[in-house]
């Protein structure tokens, strides 16, 4: 049975404009195998202690287009699913709710997001902000790429930043295996607010394939909990810094030349757009 709200698949060219989504059942808005959809001006309302009740859930879509819409909820605001590519989210409010996630991957061999931009959005008593999360435990090869998350504003969200290639939402999940899915080119650019907890941003990678080409700049996030000043913390990481970088970062530097180094310029960043 299909509890979902407003269900849209294999739709080319679509537009939901102006609408209003009260107490789902189950998701608000679920789009599959969908092309060119705008969805814009739409309020999405649902206590955030709703189980499932996914905002807008995207899957094997192509330029989807999210804009000025608010997203009050009990699981994620936006979900991006395997198969996803050139997904546009603009001046979203998310909350309260889980943030904008990326994933579940891992779980079939190939599945694959690319080519997110994510800009100008306000997360507010959120579970997360920003997500990217992929599975360990009998975990298949996948790719996430050509991500870029800007101009994002925090406000008392427990978990701002997050990369988790060990999720395992029930428990009791082995620390022995470790995801397959690759992570690259993901730029976090002028990110700022509080976070609901010390643990600011955590960038948790995997072991067997490290994150690669992870960018941070001007990254600006309090502790507004309990704890002391905000950290960051990151396992199997590789990427650059610029800018501020509060709390002070711990992703480590690719390994390349001093002269590749050099020739790098961090203004690639501002150009990191594909729409």
């Amino acid at each position: 049975m299909v509890l979902d709200t407003l269900r849209l698949d294999f739709v080319t060219q679509g537009h939901i404009d102006t609408i209003t989504s009260l107490n789902s059942k189950n998701t608000h808005i679920n789009l599959f195998a969908c092309k060119d959809v705008l969805i814009s001006n739409v309020k999405i309302i649902a206590p955030g202690d709703s189980p499932n009740t996914d905002g807008i859930h995207i899957g094997n879509s192509q330029n989807i287009y999210i804009v000025d819409t608010h997203i009050s909820t009990g699981d994620d605001c936006v979900s991006v699913l395997p198969g996803s590519q050139y997904i546009n989210v603009t001046g979203v409010y998310c909350g309260p709710g889980h943030g904008i996630s990326i994933g579940s991957l891992g779980r079939t061999a190939g599945e694959s997001v690319s080519d997110l931009y994510v800009k100008n959005c306000r997360f507010v008593d959120t579970q997360n902000g920003v997500r990217i999360k992929t599975w360990a435990v009998d975990a298949k090869p996948g790719t996430v790429s050509r991500v870029g998350f800007e101009h994002i504003e925090m406000d008392n969200v427990d978990n701002p930043i997050v990369i988790d290639q060990e999720y395992c939402p029930g428990g009791g999940c082995s620390k022995q295996e470790s995801s397959k899915v690759q992570i690259r080119d993901v730029k976090f650019n002028d990110i700022r607010g509080s976070s609901a907890t010390k643990e600011a941003v955590t960038l948790k990678c995997s072991q067997s394939v490290p994150c690669q080409d992870i960018e941070l700049k001007d990254i600006d996030l309090k502790n507004g909990g309990p704890g002391g000043p905000a950290v960051s913390l990151s396992y199997n990481v590789r990427g650059r810094t610029y800018g501020i970088q509060n709390p002070p970062s711990s992703v480590k530097p690719p390994v390349a030349s001093s002269t590749e180094l050099e020739d790098y310029s961090s203004t690639e960043l501002e150009d990191y757009n594909w729409y």
